[in-house]
């Protein structure tokens, strides 16, 4: 089982971000975290307890986790304790402004042992245009603060595919990544979500195929292997195991305002709102999944990622046409599984499938 726990709070809003996360909410901090600590108990002793589950992953996601002072966290490591082992992977998001070495060093000794840092560029004019409040020469320094308090895997999220990217322009970013002790690269292509700055902004975001290629290739030969179409790690070790446990379609909790949980088949939504939230952080809608849903994800997200897809979830008529994509050399199987090298198209792949 994997625990997801989400942050809302901000210092600024990013002009794409479309999570939920608000800058003018810190007076609701401390009266959060209660909240969200009532939660996380109640399912740990409703759920997990009662099925005599482990915790596989955690994931504090936000919003900025490090917009929260690390002593607020207590808590949560402690109620976690019984569910967790030495080979549970714990990972916090960070900003490289507010994760300062005191904040890392204090999540550090708690557990966590996986930070990301949502970099995004290093270039400073790029950095202006997303909205973000960092330079590149704090992101820079808060990466080696990182590796000199113990962290050994370090991700750096990067965008692309914004108005004046080219190959050259990122090559520069992924060049100097090399230099730094980054073990993971989240690069991910810019979206225009309703709800951001950027909605309607089509002017900004460039679709080049091309590029996306030409990147992905840079990267493997930087010696960073691409295990999911936005996801690069310089060894298996480092590849995030919480989102693999996602793609693989496993149960997890969601802690926290506008946190999306998944158990026994069934998936449910907590409020959004905070105030809401810390009224009532029991409160869930939820969504039942039947069969043909799950594997309609399945497929997706196998399609996406290196992990591939179990042969038996097909019917006759589905493998006819998988026989076709193989003969073709756009999938292959092995030990009865089914694979997609070419992350960029696997939707198409999908339906085609399915449909």
């Amino acid at each position: 089982m994997l625990l997801y726990i989400h942050i809302p709070f901000c210092d600024s809003k990013c002009f794409y971000c479309a999570f939920n996360s608000y800058t003018d909410k810190s007076h609701l901090k401390h009266n959060y975290m209660k909240a969200l600590t009532h939660q996380l108990e109640t399912e740990l002793n409703n759920y997990v307890k009662k099925h005599n589950k482990k915790i596989e992953t955690v994931f504090i996601g936000g919003g900025t986790p490090s917009a929260v002072k690390y002593a607020e966290y207590e808590q949560i490591f402690k109620l976690i304790q019984p569910y967790i082992n030495d080979d549970t992977e714990i990972t916090t998001e960070a900003n490289p402004n507010s994760g300062t070495v005191e904040w890392l060093t204090g999540m550090y000794n708690y557990g966590v042992k996986r930070v990301s840092f949502g970099v995004q560029s290093f270039n400073d004019e790029k950095l202006k245009v997303l909205g973000r409040a960092h330079k590149s020469n704090r992101a820079i320094k808060a990466i080696h603060d990182a590796k000199e308090v113990g962290f050994k895997a370090i991700n750096c999220d990067i965008i692309y595919g914004v108005k004046g990217d080219t190959f050259q322009s990122m090559k520069k970013d992924f060049d100097l990544i090399e230099t730094l002790p980054i073990t993971h690269i989240s690069a991910y292509s810019l979206i225009l979500e309703k709800g951001t700055k950027f909605f309607n902004q089509h002017h900004l975001k460039i679709d080049d195929e091309e590029l996306s290629q030409d990147l992905f290739s840079y990267l493997k030969n930087m010696g960073f292997n691409q295990y999911e179409i936005s996801n690069f790690s310089t060894k298996e070790e480092y590849e995030s195991k919480h989102n693999k446990g996602y793609w693989q379609h496993k149960e997890y909790l969601g802690i926290g305002a506008g946190a999306v949980g998944y158990k026994n088949k069934v998936r449910y939504y907590t409020h959004e709102d905070l105030d809401e939230y810390i009224n009532n952080p029991l409160f869930a809608n939820t969504e039942t999944l039947n069969d043909n849903d799950i594997k309609m994800e399945k497929v997706l997200l196998g399609f996406r990622t290196s992990l591939g897809i179990q042969m038996d979830i097909f019917t006759q008529k589905e493998r006819v046409k998988i026989e076709d994509l193989t003969s073709v050399d756009k999938l292959s199987i092995k030990n009865d599984r089914l694979y997609n090298e070419n992350f960029l198209i696997a939707d198409e792949l999908a339906l085609y499938i399915l449909e």
